[in-house]
């Protein structure tokens, strides 16, 4: 008989604002920038949101903004924990180009 699951799952699923979709799906988007967004999300769900570098708002800690590109060259996604939703995710909820 195998053992019950305890452990729990290592990510949480980081879904897409409307925005962000749309952006993703622009044609004209430079391939490094929809990289950096993919590899955002990618870093978001590894980390249940708490991505090293990032920066929390001090009035919303669960609003937070994560630098796109070497150093934020190409811009600042923006995204917010959703802990207490069952299940538990993250929305990336808009990106800011430079």
């Amino acid at each position: 008989m195998s053992e019950p699951y305890d452990e729990e799952p290592e990510g949480w699923q980081c879904v897409l604002s409307e925005e962000v979709t749309e952006l993703l799906m622009d044609k004209r988007l430079p391939g490094d920038v929809f990289g950096a967004i993919v590899a955002a999300t990618v870093v978001i769900n590894e980390t249940r949101g708490v991505v090293p570098g990032s920066t929390a708002s001090a009035k919303w800690p669960q609003q937070r903004r994560l630098a796109l590109g070497a150093g934020g060259s190409l811009g600042v996604a923006e995204y917010v924990i959703v802990a207490d939703a069952d299940p538990p995710h993250i929305v990336l909820t808009r990106v800011q180009l430079y």
